[in-house]
């Protein structure tokens, strides 16, 4: 677990291909450490609900077991996307992803809908709370599980590139502080507040929906090949930067699961061979490799000085 939270990343040319399933490896491995520890959270506050009939705790236990299966999907997605590219899927399984963020998101939805059913109704039905000791100690074991499996998936989603595991992470994170909200809840009605424990659970549900929301904006960003604009600008200063390069054209730029595409057009001397353009535009494409964290996949096409795609039509141009 040490090992993956600081271990290095290789970025050069030749290794790129292993460096994308080295990051698979590495988010299937979060994967799995993550669960055990929210299952093993969760289940000690299942224990405390049944003994004690804290909503708040049920509506906090109910997240915490939807954010440990979360991982069920993102992990069939990191094996998924694996698999090499072939004549129907061209461009291989990577985005399953990003569709597994799909799942996290209604998975998020699930938790919150039933988590204000049980909250308004144990606020029209008031019930008492026992142990209200043992209450405050499950939220306190709450928020330490999901504090450390945060830590943790957003390290290693941030090192791979996987907006699907550090929107995972963020949810865990929440998921802690709402823990705290059920051991705030718990102290409520020590104090003599009886409603305390279902007004927090609404609170911890209206906390959930503010999970979704950002959540829900990260994938669709994804899904819709949104990037961040500095992200651009810096292939675009790199590409610049190649000996040859006299202008950068269209760069487009997409995320394919944790891995990044670059589509790229460069302006050359119209006077150089198709050797010395190509030569130019594989230097371009081994600088990019090396130099942009997450890349591996990089489509350079060749303008030669003055003549730009919409020109050549049906002739093509030199790419690589």
């Amino acid at each position: 677990m040490l090992g993956s939270l600081f271990g290095g990343h290789s970025h050069d040319s030749a290794d790129s291909v292993d460096a994308a399933l080295e990051s698979s490896e590495r988010g299937i491995r979060a994967l799995k450490i993550s669960f055990l520890v929210l299952m093993a959270t969760a289940l000690v506050q299942a224990i405390v609900v049944v003994i004690t009939g804290s909503v708040a705790l049920l509506a906090d236990t109910i997240h915490n077991f939807s954010d440990a299966l979360t991982a069920v999907p993102l992990f069939v997605a990191f094996k998924m996307g694996r698999r090499a590219a072939n004549r129907q899927y061209t461009y291989g399984y990577r985005r399953a992803e990003d569709l597994a963020g799909l799942f996290v998101v209604l998975m998020i939805l699930i938790s919150a809908v039933i988590a204000v059913w049980e909250s308004v109704d144990r606020l029209i039905h008031p019930q008492e709370i026992d142990y209200l000791g043992v209450v405050f100690a499950a939220g306190l074991i709450g928020f330490i599980g999901n504090e450390l499996v945060a830590i943790y998936r957003i390290r290693i989603g941030e090192q791979i590139g996987s907006a699907a595991l550090v929107a995972d992470g963020r949810h865990a994170r929440v998921d802690g502080f709402t823990s705290l909200a059920v051991a705030a809840g718990a102290a409520g009605v020590w104090l003599g507040f009886e409603r305390a424990d279902p007004i927090v659970g609404i609170v911890v549900s209206i906390a959930i929906l503010g999970v979704l929301r950002t959540a829900a904006r990260d994938i669709y960003r994804r899904l819709m090949d949104a990037v961040d604009v500095d992200l651009v600008d810096q292939i675009e200063a790199v590409a610049r930067s190649v000996v040859g390069v006299r202008e950068v054209g269209r760069c487009q730029v997409r995320w394919m699961g944790h891995r990044l595409r670059v589509d790229l057009e460069l302006e050359v001397d119209g006077a150089l061979s198709v050797a010395d353009g190509h030569q130019i535009a594989e230097d371009a494409r081994l600088a990019l490799i090396a130099g942009i964290v997450h890349l591996d996949d990089v489509h350079v096409h060749i303008d030669p000085t003055g003549v730009h795609r919409g020109r050549l039509g049906a002739r093509g141009s030199e790419g690589v």
